[in-house]
């Protein structure tokens, strides 16, 4: 990622950042979504105050990371639950672990205490990514969910930021 940049998003990314979640949505492999996302619904990430952290090279954002509330009970307060999408065309190339590097130095300094995601077990590049900045395999949820009607596990990942 030679020249490249990591920072904050911004609502001016949130187009780009629908596509590429949009993506991920169409490769069948990382999430069980399946209707494509605006940049009206991205915006609303900024607007409840998710952390959005992007990475990418010269001015065009090639990945996102961003951090979600877990659950709504005031004991998980400090966990959050993330994702991160990179564009195809910059696939392996380091701007997703830029993106979620960012946001696990961004989640420490709010306090919290633990970042978590599932994934799907076939998905061998967010796996690794996950492993490389510290995150361990919980677990597998067996039959999680459906997507286009088949039945699919997801492997637990989580990272300790205490």
């Amino acid at each position: 990622m030679s020249g490249g940049f990591v920072r904050a998003g911004k609502p001016a990314d949130a187009a780009r950042i629908a596509e590429i979640y949009n993506e991920g949505i169409e490769d069948r492999g990382a999430t069980f979504e399946t209707d494509p996302r605006t940049a009206e619904q991205i915006l609303l990430w900024f607007e409840q105050g998710y952390p959005v952290r992007v990475a990418g090279e010269g001015e065009r954002v090639m990945a996102y990371a961003a951090g979600f509330p877990y659950r709504a009970r005031d004991c998980y307060e400090g966990v959050r639950e993330f994702s991160v999408y990179v564009a195809r065309e910059a696939r392996g190339l380091g701007f997703g672990k830029e993106a979620l590097a960012d946001l696990i130095a961004v989640a420490k300094q709010r306090g919290w205490w633990k970042l978590l995601s599932r994934v799907f077990p076939e998905n061998a590049a967010s796996r690794k990514l996950c492993a490389s900045l510290g995150f361990r395999e919980v677990g597998i949820y067996e039959k999680h969910g459906r997507l286009d009607g088949v039945w699919r596990d997801v492997v637990i990942v989580e990272k300790l930021l205490l």
